[in-house]
């Protein structure tokens, strides 16, 4: 251990910037949540109404997590729901940026070279992240200890956010030791994540019906930490088990870490031909070796995302059927058929966020091509640069659309209604194509900020989860490609912001790729 002070605040000086971004940005969500109930509701029946409605809504228990309660500090909790994700998967990305990424560039040799215990290098990025993670529980509490709601409940919120980073730290921490790439590193660690949000959603939409599989949230992290309840139950019990999780991975990692040499995972990475077959002997068809085991998670992720989702619209016209509540409310806005066209655009527009970070994460792949020094030896070839680059674009093009029609085909067969469904999966493209141009655009003309494209992501995320809440202005909401996008299905469908988005996806990467072209790559 000897070095981790050193290694700590090496850590937390490279994550000046970035941390900080991420840290207070998610903190402040609740705060930004409570301000906009106090101005939703004009009476105490109205906040009622909606706690009772948005208990019963399977596609809100699937998107938020169940609703125990009816006051705005449970109102609260239940609409941050998705955090822990979001959460998480900040505290792993970190994890492996410190551990993985490092012992892969090979600055992980350099400072074993010094003074430094072998456990060094990972208990310091454990305690950057960890200690990231309670300073935003810190500030969840403050805010809304400070904003007028009851101490104990703002204590165990603000202790719900720092146990989800927590959580996936370790995870991190030990899908850093399996795998010998950062890159195989972090698909571990995200499917481990969305396993668990798998698992949480199916639990806690069971329990709304006949309640057989409602074991599977406690089969999930997540599901622990959404069951302590603050502002309601405040049950730390299932807290504990988080807690024991937490202590299992992190010894687990620096055990697994002992059983493995520098710069290689415990899951050894396969030797191929020595030669390679005449249809591998192009950019393209290597790029479809790189890319095809993301390509097959992501669209398999996505068809069970469309199981999922297909299963919940049915629930949604059976709960409008049962509910007056919901009926009349349903009646206000259209009837039953707007609730459920409601629900799947709904659905799709956070499929097209999800689809996005697929379209970013394979553009990325040339970064990583590019400081592994693959790309090098690529294009001391016969093989351009736009050839190269271009083999990578047709998965993070292409890739997206794979996906989001797997999930719109069987969200819809599900349904029982595939033509609409699929329609708007579809139209989420060109939107996701825009983010994928960005990405592209940083490659070519800010490389060392590339991952600066994740950002992107977040703030369209975020500007669609508190955009409405807090009634942002338009100009606002109209920074996310994503609020373009006709509202499908049930909305009126035009062309032309699909083909103006698909012009500005084209012209952000069309200058990437010029960029590109005329910039230093190391060869």
């Amino acid at each position: 251990m000897s070095g981790t002070g050193r290694l700590l605040r090496l850590a937390l000086r490279r994550d000046r910037v970035v941390m900080p971004l991420w840290v207070l940005g998610i903190g402040l969500l609740p705060y930004v949540y409570l301000s906009g109930f106090d101005t939703l509701f004009a009476t105490e029946q109205e906040r009622l109404d909606y706690a009772r409605i948005s208990s019963e809504n399977a596609g809100f228990v699937a998107l938020y997590g169940p609703l125990h309660g009816s006051s705005v500090g449970e109102l609260v909790v239940w609409r941050g729901g998705f955090v822990p994700v979001m959460i998480g998967l900040c505290a792993l990305l970190t994890v492996v940026r410190h551990t993985r990424a490092d012992e892969e560039a090979g600055r992980t040799e350099l400072i074993r070279a010094t003074v430094v215990g072998r456990h060094a290098q990972l208990a310091a990025a454990l305690l950057a992240t960890g200690l990231a993670t309670l300073v935003m529980g810190v500030v969840v509490a403050a805010t809304m200890i400070g904003a007028g709601q009851p101490a104990a409940g703002s204590v165990a919120l603000g202790a719900v956010f720092t146990l989800s980073g927590w959580l996936f730290a370790a995870v991190g921490a030990v899908a850093a030791q399996l795998s010998g790439s950062a890159r195989g590193a972090r698909t571990i660690a995200v499917l481990t994540l969305g396993i668990a949000y798998v698992l949480r959603l199916g639990g806690d939409i069971s329990a709304l019906g006949d309640g057989r599989l409602e074991w599977l949230s406690w089969l999930s992290p997540i599901g622990w930490v959404h069951r302590v309840f603050p502002y309601g139950a405040d049950d730390w019990s299932p807290a504990l088990l988080a807690v024991a999780l937490i202590v299992v991975a992190v010894a687990a990692s620096a055990y697994l870490s002992t059983r493995r040499d520098l710069g290689a995972g415990l899951l050894a990475a396969r030797l191929g031909p020595p030669a390679a077959s005449p249809g591998l002997r192009s950019p393209i068809a290597l790029a479809w070796r790189l890319h095809r085991g993301l390509l097959f998670g992501w669209t398999a992720g996505f068809a069970a995302l469309g199981l999922v989702f297909g299963g919940v619209g049915s629930s949604v016209v059976q709960l409008a059927e049962d509910s007056a509540g919901v009926s009349e409310m349903f009646s206000r806005i259209g009837g039953g058929d707007a609730i459920v066209d409601a629900y799947f655009a709904t659905v799709a527009g956070m499929c097209g966020l999800i689809a996005a970070c697929y379209a970013v994460q394979a553009a990325l792949r040339m970064r990583d091509e590019e400081q592994t020094g693959h790309a090098e030896a690529m294009l001391s070839t016969a093989v351009s640069r736009y050839a190269w680059a271009g083999s990578h674009l047709v998965f993070a093009l292409l890739g997206p659309a794979a996906a989001l029609l797997a999930e719109g085909v069987l969200s819809g067969v599900v349904h029982g209604d595939p033509g609409p469904v699929i329609g708007a999966a579809l139209a989420q493209l060109p939107a996701v194509w825009v983010l994928a141009g960005a990405t592209m655009l940083l490659i070519g003309v800010l490389p060392k900020l590339a991952a600066a494209a994740w950002g992107v992501i977040a703030g369209a995320l975020l500007l669609l989860l508190v955009g409405p809440l807090l009634d942002f202005d338009q100009w606002v909401l109209d920074l996310s490609p994503f609020t373009h996008v006709p509202h499908l299905p049930g909305g009126d469908f035009t062309a032309v912001p699909l083909m103006v988005l698909t012009l500005v996806a084209a012209a952000l990467g069309g200058a990437g790729l010029l960029a590109l072209r005329r910039r230093d790559m190391g060869i």
